[in-house]
């Protein structure tokens, strides 16, 4: 039998198998010796030892399309990264950071401003322009239910991880596309007690049978450790249609001369905040880079 694991807790699997269907599994040796790890969001095969008390092993583990490490999470279609447009007012340079990982690990994101109740349209257009031709932006209002339809209609069909910083409203938004009350989660609840009280790990919430959804703890900070400043340019995804056309070959688009990004920059093309931030973070990895020679 095939399934999905939507939580792993002290070395105990639930994989999910379609209508309802959840087995408590124990991964096989040979993963761990291996030294192969069963993660969130992965698809297995099970043996079934007791198909009454829904007990298994989990045989194989599918090709990953994509992995993240924090959270421990697979094959996963999209993230949706949650943040407020005002009550906090939104942190973009935090935004960028997580774009960034993201497309380092070749996930796509959506970009989803909360609390949109809260700013004028004017103000709206201006944060979208910064982002809309590179990513999927969304104005949603959690409290006054505005976009929220839009927004799981986003979902369908697909494995999305919500992230974002605390006291964004990700919980009420995660509340409002999460309808428990729709799914067959008695023997779900009753199957993964042990882990309700435990420390927070990854858990997928299944919303139909192809549609999952992951939150995450909040993050407040993103560091830049593991990407070398020559490759940050390939994580900007505006840099991308200028790759090639400078006038110096591998051009990292801070100092050289003839340089068709900064062009782009100084004729709108590009948004300035963006680049920016590029240019701090590519300084950033450089100092990191000295302090650790």
């Amino acid at each position: 039998m095939e399934g999905k694991i939507i939580k792993g807790i002290a070395g105990f699997y639930y994989v999910h198998t379609g209508f309802g269907e959840l087995y408590e599994c124990k991964a096989k040796g040979v993963f761990r010796n291996k030294k192969i790890k069963p993660l969130v969001g992965d698809r297995v095969a099970i043996e079934i030892l007791d198909s009454e008390k829904k007990i298994g092993n989990i045989t194989e583990i599918a090709e990953r399309k994509n992995s993240l490490i924090r959270p421990a999470v697979a094959n996963i279609d999209q993230v949706i990264v949650i943040f407020a447009c005002a009550q906090p007012s939104p942190n973009l340079n935090l935004l960028d950071r997580f774009l960034i990982h993201m497309e380092q690990r070749r996930v796509e994101t959506v970009i989803c401003f909360n609390k949109c109740d809260l700013i004028t349209q004017e103000e709206q257009e201006k944060i979208a322009a910064l982002y809309k031709k590179q990513y999927p932006v969304f104005f949603i209002s959690a409290k006054q239910q505005i976009g929220l339809e839009q927004l799981q209609n986003q979902m369908e069909h697909k494995t999305t991880v919500f992230a974002g910083p605390s006291g964004v409203g990700k919980s009420t938004t995660i509340n409002w596309v999460n309808p428990e009350a729709n799914m067959e989660t008695g023997q779900i609840s009753k199957k993964i007690e042990r882990g309700k009280h435990t420390t927070r790990h990854s858990e997928l919430f299944v919303l139909s049978e192809d549609t999952f959804l992951m939150d995450t703890p909040g993050f407040t900070s993103l560091y830049l450790t593991d990407i070398e400043k020559e490759e940050l340019r390939y994580y900007f995804p505006e840099f991308s249609v200028f790759e090639g056309s400078c006038r110096f070959q591998g051009c990292m688009h801070v100092n050289e001369p003839n340089c068709m990004v900064k062009k782009a920059v100084e004729d709108g093309e590009i948004p300035k905040e963006r680049y920016d931030n590029y240019l701090q973070f590519y300084k950033e990895i450089q100092e990191k880079k000295k302090t650790y020679k």
